[in-house]
């Protein structure tokens, strides 16, 4: 990953690094700017978020604890035809969820609205502002081209007086919607066009989630962001690179403001993921036509969807260092992603049977009617996890794919005539099987070795095979969902002629006939586990009932990725 970075050592002559942003912060606050550090996360309430914020969120959150500084969560409400409570609520949620403690510190920029108008009323006494009556098409026609300079609005010489009656005149509701704006006064001919006379206050009569219809005009994102900042005591207004050309904006509000002690924009290059989906639109499209069963479907990367496949806060944050903070974009592959959960769950989960695609396994000369417990380790690389009792009788079930009536050359689980090991129980030797109508195997039959107990110390001889199991009378019967992208990764993510996601129909596979240890049986939403052989699963927090268990497969066993690779 492309990462800009300074290595250096501290007293104790310990190696530091620090990305471009820390050496910012650190230079600012030996000369003095600002005596602390106030970072922020300022979503706008009109959707839900999703992997990129999540980048953001916790760069954020970690620059206000490495300095010992203050973290605000703000929400940018100031476009009402968009935002609903429902987005307000999931945001918060997500970044609890991530661990950003935002307690004491959670604003919202319309309780600001009364500051921004007066703000506005400041730039109009001070000549910088004033209301335009031209009609969108115009002020596009009028700001000019990349190489053409823009032309002065006929209206940008009226009067402070005529300025001020008119913009208070828009906020009684004195004219119609979008009749009038307010304007900063900067230069028509910048070469930036972001600072061609911007629009700071348009006429919206939209009912406002927060303050209602107290409000007819509403302030611009660009003239909006940079005070709720300076209000706020934010320092580092740390935002993606598609701000850098509105920094000289940013600054030049808080500087015609008169804020004392103006905040400092600092870009970085977004989190691009490849072969996955973030933008509302194209989600909204599969929530509308039914391809998703909603935001938080497990096949998306929205915050609450990786969390509801089983992803970890962890895990995320370790996915985030691994990619790095960097001034240049770049992408990171989904396999990486993939990879962090795996480190962050092997040795934090239990390691339970599971069989997926079942026959049933019928140990014939094992005493009828009799059950034993098998002890078992929950997972062999952390003996933290202690052990559980697995029960054991004569029949059991297996995976379809263990047993084959005619074997490749390798192939070492069940056949006629071979021996192989249940997993934590017995060697046992295949004798025969049973059919239906169509050929398809349903019951395998087999002896057991008595003396060959696991953990009973046998070394008597060796089998190639071990497969696993679980007791039949005693399973829990389960649905299973297994995932792969939703995206066709052999098509690319968008259809480049209608514009739609080019959707991997087998996207989803639900297993409905699947047996599990009854270990289990007690699993809460979100709780997650390793199936021995078939990857890391979790409760579905959605769909999952006592009666009726859900568990999606956050991910497989096998890694492609390999940091440093």
């Amino acid at each position: 990953m492309a990462e800009d970075k300074i290595i250096t050592e501290n007293e104790d002559k310990e190696v530091v690094s620090k990305n471009f942003i820390e050496q910012e912060i650190d230079k600012d606050l030996a000369e003095g700017v600002y005596d602390k550090v106030v970072t922020r996360f300022p979503p706008e309430p009109n959707g839900y978020l999703h992997i990129g914020h999540a980048k953001s969120i916790l760069l954020n959150y970690g620059l206000s604890k490495k300095y010992n500084g203050t973290f605000h969560l703000r929400f940018d409400d100031t476009n009402p035809t968009k935002e609903k409570t429902e987005f307000v609520e999931s945001i918060k949620k997500d970044v609890e969820w991530l661990g950003a403690d935002f307690k004491d510190h959670l604003y919202f920029a319309s309780d600001y609205f009364d500051k921004m108008y007066e703000a506005a009323i400041t730039l109009i006494k001070k000549g910088k502002a004033y209301v335009c009556d031209l009609s969108p098409e115009e002020i596009r026609e009028y700001r000019g081209t990349l190489k053409e300079p823009g032309k002065n609005s006929p209206y940008r010489d009226r009067s402070i007086e005529e300025n001020l009656d008119l913009f208070e005149r828009m906020k009684n509701g004195e004219f119609p919607d979008g009749s009038k704006v307010l304007r900063a006064k900067i230069d028509m001919s910048a070469g930036n066009i972001n600072m061609r006379d911007p629009i700071i206050y348009r006429i919206a009569r939209m009912t406002h989630h927060n303050t209602g219809d107290k409000w007819c005009i509403y302030p611009m994102y660009d003239f909006a962001h940079p005070i709720e900042d300076a209000i706020e005591g934010v320092t580092h207004s740390i935002c993606t690179l598609e701000f850098e050309d509105h920094r000289p904006l940013y600054d030049w509000v808080v500087r015609e403001v008169g804020f004392e002690h103006p905040p400092r924009q600092i870009e970085f290059a977004k989190l691009y993921l490849t072969n996955v989906i973030t933008g509302k639109r194209y989600i909204k499209k599969l929530v509308e036509d039914g391809i998703v069963d909603g935001w938080d479907d497990p096949r998306l990367v929205s915050i609450s969807a990786l969390r509801r496949r089983g992803f970890t806060p962890e895990s995320i944050k370790m996915f985030m260092e691994l990619s790095g903070v960097s001034k240049a974009n770049s992408s990171s592959d989904y396999a990486m992603l993939e990879y962090c959960i795996r480190e962050d769950l092997k040795l934090k989960k239990p390691r339970v049977m599971a069989v997926l695609d079942p026959i049933k396994l019928v140990i014939d000369n094992y005493p009828e009617g009799q059950t034993e417990e098998l002890e078992v380790d929950n997972n062999l690389e952390n003996e933290e996890l202690g052990k559980r009792m697995v029960p054991f009788s004569r029949e059991l079930y297996i995976n379809r794919d263990d047993f084959m009536i005619e074997p490749p050359k390798k192939y070492f689980r069940l056949f006629p005539g071979n021996e192989v090991r249940l997993m934590n129980a017995y060697f046992v030797t295949c004798t025969g099987y049973e059919t239906d109508d169509d050929g398809n195997v349903t019951v395998v039959h087999a002896t057991y070795d008595p003396e060959t107990k696991s953990g009973s110390g046998f070394t008597g001889r060796k089998v190639k095979g071990t497969i696993h199991w679980v007791n039949a009378a005693t399973a829990i019967k389960a649905e299973v969902r297994l995932y792969e992208n939703i995206v066709d990764e052999e098509k690319g993510v968008y259809n480049e002629e209608d514009g739609t996601v080019n959707v991997n129909p087998n996207s989803l596979t639900v297993l409905n006939e699947c047996y599990l240890e009854p270990s289990l049986k007690d699993a809460k939403a979100y709780d997650s586990f390793q199936f021995v052989r078939q990857g890391y699963f979790t409760v579905d927090a959605k769909d999952s009932t006592p009666d009726h268990m859900v568990f999606n497969r956050i991910v497989s066993l096998k890694s492609s990725f390999r940091p440093g690779k």
